[in-house]
């Protein structure tokens, strides 16, 4: 199978550069990267106007599947990610139940099988049932191709277990992604502290516990020499804390997502339910931080947090309601957006940030715009505007806040191993 694409503005993220180039695909591995390519092919693909870039690596994403697939199933996600140029993603353990056994990894690598061809790619529980009290076989997990371990929508509490994991996984090369809130501080509670919940009188979730947390897990890294990865930074001093340990030469990585720089904890009161999320949306002094952070390169990635509910479910009241949005199908618009035309960040930074990125720290061979390198692109118009309408996703779920924003920025091609698996309009 012989793929071209011609006369696209190719993102190359590692070296930061955009250079007009063609693109021969064969097999799954890109074959030429030059001007000019006039060669015999199955499929020619004409990117005139168009930025062709590595696939983007989601590494944050709810699949909910097993169990609970009346939100979404592998199959749904696969086909969400595909709309939104994503051609590998990371999902979590907290499903029903839990991966926290080999037998639901292989479960998650079966059904991802019959799926489009998005790479699925199962994090495994650190602890049993999620529970925070005893730790999982790592090791057979990861036999079981479990790429880390993480009790995300959980906070591992427990100082002493999380410090055992993290030299554990350190001697298997194994990431661990930390949700960071101390669970006493939070829970039952609905949004962020501040202004917002003494609005509507309700005990508001503190930037502190977060931030206690991220101090926490850098201070065992720092400890251990083991690497520890910070799941969706909210706070401009979760910011400031990850760069001073960056600075010392402590092993972390962290991500954020684009509601924590597109959103306030205003959008609660115009929207309730559906901008509640675990950590909740803070302040515009948090959203400036966050830039700021992924401008210098302290938040390595932006991750969707892709977090589906029924319709039933977000329409409960506020302090009813689940926590999470969705956010395959729009995180590259709303990325390109707010950061890209704003003049905040350039394209090569930006994909670095969605792609190249997010693989290194999960050790996935994906990311990168190289001849050899396996030929998972995506190809966009950064300059299209489109209306976000729920209503036309493919995903199963509707939870975003984003509905009838005006983004830029749209997928018109989702490439895995040189096979097309997405076509606008198809």
């Amino acid at each position: 199978m012989k793929l071209l694409i011609q006369n696209g503005r190719v993102v190359h993220p590692v070296t930061g550069t955009v250079l007009l180039q063609d693109i021969l695909v064969e097999n799954d591995r890109i074959s030429l990267l030059e001007r000019g390519l006039t060669v015999g092919t199955d499929r020619t693909i004409d990117a005139s106007g168009l930025v062709v870039a590595p696939g983007l690596v989601d590494m944050h994403v709810h699949l909910r599947d097993p169990g609970l697939t009346y939100k979404e199933d592998i199959i749904t996600g696969c086909a969400a990610a595909a709309r939104g140029g994503v051609t590998s993603m990371a999902c979590m353990a907290n499903t029903s139940p839990a991966v926290d056994q080999p037998e639901q990894v292989k479960y998650v690598l079966d059904r991802a099988r019959q799926a489009n061809g998005v790479g699925v790619y199962p994090v495994a529980a650190l602890s049993k049932g999620l529970q925070g009290e005893e730790p999982t076989d790592a090791e057979a997990l990861q036999k079981a191709g479990a790429i880390a371990l993480s009790d995300d929508g959980n906070t591992v509490d427990n100082a002493n277990l999380m410090r055992d994991a993290l030299i554990l996984a350190n001697r298997l090369d194994m990431p661990i992604l930390c949700h960071c809130e101390d669970t006493s501080m939070v829970a039952g509670r609905a949004v962020n502290e501040g202004s917002v919940s003494r609005q509507l009188w309700l005990e508001g979730r503190p930037a502190i516990a977060e931030e206690i947390m991220v101090m926490r897990d850098a201070m065992l890294a720092e400890e251990t020499g083991s690497k520890v990865h910070i799941c969706h930074v909210t706070t401009a001093r979760s910011v400031d804390i990850i760069r001073k340990m960056k600075k010392k030469g402590v092993p972390i990585t962290c991500e954020t997502c684009p509601h924590y720089f597109s959103l306030t904890e205003d959008e609660v009161l115009k929207q309730g339910a559906l901008a509640r999320v675990n950590p909740p949306l803070r302040t515009q002094k948090d959203v400036h931080g966050i830039i700021a952070g992924l401008k210098d390169g302290t938040i390595d990635a932006i991750a969707s947090d892709h977090a589906p509910h029924s319709v039933e479910e977000k329409t409960r009241p506020l302090t009813r309601a689940p926590s999470g949005m969705i956010g395959l199908e729009t995180s590259l618009a709303l990325a390109l957006t707010q950061l890209y035309h704003t003049k905040k960040m350039d394209l090569p930074t930006i994909i670095r940030r969605m792609s190249t990125n997010p693989a290194d720290i999960l050790h996935i061979p994906r990311g990168r715009m190289s001849l050899g390198a396996v030929a998972d692109l995506v190809i966009f118009d950064p300059d299209e505007e489109w209306i976000v309408d729920p209503h036309l996703f493919v995903s199963k779920a509707r939870n975003t806040p984003f509905g009838g924003w005006k983004v830029k920025g749209r997928v018109k091609y989702t490439i895995v191993k040189g096979e097309v698996i997405y076509q606008e309009g198809a």
